[in-house]
């Protein structure tokens, strides 16, 4: 099986505070991973850690096949690992729908011509056409994520690291998402306090905790109501609104 990512004993730290104290993981081709953990724990650290946005104090981390230790490592990662931040807002800044989905093409070498084809492709494949041509600023919160994603789909990457991809979502554009991410033949590291997204969508989880990753097992009871757990490997119950995100 391919590995997209190992992580060995993983040190970061941030503010004087080590966020990751010897975390490790794997992470192989077509897997959808979700990581698990209370709020604070790390989990966003350890996702910008993957694409080289924080840097280790300690251990190694390998990408698609290759040791990265330094910014330059990261580039061609970059290229490979489609990262969706919290805040749609801080992705988008281009005038256009179409500009902001071209414009990682354009990075990535494409000339103009084919880097709008490029965009324009990518938003009928997600069914985002009629967006094109709106003003990216005047876009609801909804649609604001929905063309993020795609302006990262247009890199056409091999791994989609999702950080809280369904917050401030309504039930819509929720659905709309859901529905997107399932059709899609990527890797994926979903971080969300969403635990049902994160069943509908993952194929195992992990609990970040006091920085090291452990196995988890997202979990659903059906009481009078249906909601979702979290059990850690040893099947000690954590409660999602008490412990987990």
């Amino acid at each position: 099986m391919s590995l997209l990512f190992k992580l060995d004993s993983i040190c970061v730290s941030r503010g004087g505070r080590l966020v990751l104290n010897e975390a490790s993981m794997e992470l192989a081709a077509g897997e959808r991973l979700a990581i698990a953990g209370a709020n604070g724990a790390g989990k966003t650290t350890l996702l910008r850690t993957l694409v080289g946005l924080e840097k280790p104090s300690a251990g190694r981390l390998n990408a698609f096949g290759q040791e990265c230790r330094v910014e330059k490592d990261f580039r061609a990662v970059r290229a490979r690992a489609g990262f969706l931040f919290q805040d749609p807002d801080d992705q988008l800044f281009s005038p256009t729908v179409i500009e902001d989905v071209a414009f990682g093409p354009l990075n990535l070498g494409l000339s103009q011509l084919d880097a709008l084809r490029r965009a324009e492709d990518t938003l009928a494949s997600l069914g985002l056409t009629p967006l094109s041509r709106r003003i990216t600023h005047r876009l609801s919160g909804g649609e604001k994520r929905l063309v993020a994603l795609a302006s990262v789909m247009a890199m056409r990457p091999d791994i989609l690291l999702l950080d809280e991809p369904t917050n401030a979502l309504d039930e819509a554009h929720r659905a709309r998402l859901i529905e997107i991410l399932a059709a899609l033949d990527v890797a994926m590291v979903i971080v969300s306090h969403d635990q049902d997204f994160l069943a509908r969508l993952t194929t195992r989880a992990l609990l970040l905790a006091e920085g090291r990753l452990g196995r988890t097992v997202l979990h659903r009871h059906v009481h009078t109501h249906d909601h979702l757990h979290i059990h850690g490997a040893d099947d000690d119950h954590v409660h999602p609104h008490a412990k987990a995100t």
